[in-house]
């Protein structure tokens, strides 16, 4: 049994159907969960040591990273029967579209430090901090994660190839 299968065995039946009839999402979200714990992670430890002076590219450098890994979870997990292209030219389109949703994942970053000055010394460090949390890794995520959602589906792993791509099988221990 697989952890999802776990998992939903303990989620009551109208809500279990309601997962699974949306599994593919609930599986992006998961990989997003886990690529925002690295995103993060990344950005402060940049952040607050050799990036001090540059919170926007500390945030670049964690996003790409966490793009990295969204791609192989995304991959071998989320739409793992999906797709079916050449690994290279899906690869491609997916870093393609991934590039695009950096763009939209910094804008709300932009806006906050360099539109609406909530840095310092224009406020607290408190302030800022929190202004970048809530611009960089609420909203911008939040922005490009629909858009990576979309664009994967559509174009990365799209259905339309018929789903070629073998599912993964599952080997018992001997």
């Amino acid at each position: 049994m697989s952890v999802v299968e776990t998992v939903l065995a303990h989620v009551p039946r109208p809500l279990r159907s309601l997962l699974l009839k949306h599994r593919e999402l609930l599986k992006f979200a998961v990989v997003g969960g886990t690529t925002f714990l690295v995103d993060n992670g990344i950005w402060y430890l940049l952040k607050f040591t050799v990036l001090t002076d540059k919170p926007t590219t500390a945030k670049a450098i964690a996003i790409l990273v966490a793009t990295i890994v969204s791609y192989v979870l995304n991959r071998e997990w989320s739409f793992r029967t999906r797709g079916g292209r050449e690994t290279g030219h899906e690869a491609t389109l997916f870093f393609v579209i991934s590039g695009v949703a950096v763009a939209v994942n910094l804008v709300p970053l932009l806006i906050s430090r360099y539109v609406l000055h909530l840095q310092r010394p224009e406020v607290s460090l408190f302030v800022q901090e929190t202004a970048d949390f809530i611009s960089g890794s609420v909203i911008g995520m939040l922005l490009a994660m629909g858009f990576r959602f979309w664009g994967f589906r559509k174009w990365v792993f799209p259905d339309e190839l018929g789903g070629t791509r073998p599912p993964a099988t599952h080997h018992p221990t001997r």
